[in-house]
């Protein structure tokens, strides 16, 4: 199931609006993150917004639908860079996704200073 690229973009802005809006951003900015990364083949920029859990200096994301979805496989095998905004900055990191033996797909990054 592929979602036309302009309703991706429209829920997309919709998502970072609602981070960025000074009544619920921060309640949101919680669990709601911006990932931004350069596309092995493409060599381009992208920046989408992710759901995550963090512990320390790890960052877990899982992938909903992962099939439908491309960014993550920038990060299979050795994996790669990956930027995350997070308290207000850009962390850099290292990410690495791994697909389990049921098909779900999560990315975890190890932020670097």
């Amino acid at each position: 199931m592929e979602l036309p690229r302009a309703t991706v973009d429209r829920v997309n802005g919709c998502v970072l609006r609602l981070r960025d809006s000074p009544r619920l951003g921060r309640i949101v900015r919680r669990r709601l993150t911006v990932v931004t990364y350069t596309g092995r083949r493409s060599g381009r920029t992208f920046s989408t917004p992710v759901a995550y859990k963090r512990r320390g200096d790890t960052v877990t994301i899982g992938v909903q639908l992962p099939d439908a979805k491309a960014w993550w496989r920038n990060f299979t095998g050795a994996g790669g860079p990956i930027s995350l905004n997070l308290d207000g900055a850009d962390r850099p990191g290292h990410a690495v996704s791994h697909r389990d033996g049921k098909g779900r797909v999560t990315v975890t990054v190890t932020l670097t200073s």
